[in-house]
Formats: structure tokens, C-alpha cells, sequence
């Protein structure tokens, strides 16, 4: 998967071609991944919805969220490394050369993490009480 400073999804798209349940799922996983990068995120949908920071992640809504994705990849590819995920050709075509291009099927293909057989006993999970767990993930996802 390339590295980038900002990532856009196309959110329905991903949606679509994914296995997430509904939006606010997709967003977490999406927020989760920027943050693991390092890099910044702005999953668009379209239509209205409530917009939200989750951690490095910004959701936002707009009538046609083709026409945002494509303005926000012109105004920051000068600026940054971007990396744009859907698998809408007109989205891809218009977003300029300099803008990585991932299909929504190759980003879920390179997201599925290894195969592990578990977590290792002992880890931070096991010592944390359940309230603080529930706190820490509140936290993570800027509520």
C-alpha cells in the first residue's frame, strides 16, 4: 500500500466494495488506518450526514462526492503525497498524475491484515478494566 500524508476515500464506493456493515463502521476502520500511517484521511459520501473528526480522519458529506474528492486531490497534490481510493474511473482519471490511484478492491485486498494466531498473553488489553478500555475508544475516535 503507498505511503501518503493524506488519503481521500470515496466513501460509498469503499462501502459498496467492502465488507463494513454501514458507514460509521467503514469510518472507523478507515480512521484506524490513517492513524496506523501516520497520515491524515477524509472519507466523502454523498448525500447529507453528520460531519465528524474521528482521530485523523475527517467525514464529510456533499451533494456530489465526486466533484469534492476531485477538488480536494487538485487543492493538496502540490502540498503532499496523495493517495485516492475508489473505483470510479471518472473520479481516478480527474484527480491528475499526481495523485497515487488505488481501486477500492486493491485497498481491501492490502488492508486485510496478516494471519496471526492471537494476540500475545500478557498484552495491555489484559490489565485494563473495562471502563478504561471503553474510555481509550472514545478517545481514539475524538468523542
Amino acid at each position: 500500500m503507498a505511503d501518503a500524508s493524506l488519503y481521500l476515500f470515496d466513501g460509498y464506493n469503499l462501502l459498496h466494495a467492502g465488507p463494513y456493515a454501514d458507514a460509521r463502521e467503514l469510518a472507523d476502520a478507515l480512521a484506524s488506518f490513517v492513524a496506523t500511517r501516520g497520515a491524515r484521511g477524509i472519507v466523502v459520501f454523498d448525500g447529507g450526514g453528520e460531519e465528524m473528526q474521528l482521530g485523523p480522519l475527517s467525514v464529510r458529506f456533499a451533494p456530489d462526492a465526486d466533484t469534492l474528492l476531485e477538488r480536494l486531490a487538485a487543492e493538496h497534490r502540490a502540498l503532499e503525497r496523495v493517495v485516492l481510493v475508489s473505483s470510479d474511473r471518472a473520479v481516478l482519471e480527474t484527480a491528475g498524475r499526481e495523485v497515487v490511484q488505488l481501486s477500492s478492491q486493491t485497498f481491501f485486498r492490502d488492508l486485510e491484515p496478516p494471519r496471526t494466531p492471537g494476540a500475545p498473553p500478557g498484552g495491555l488489553a489484559d490489565k485494563l478494566d473495562a471502563e478504561t478500555r471503553a474510555r481509550l475508544e472514545r478517545l481514539r475516535r475524538g468523542e
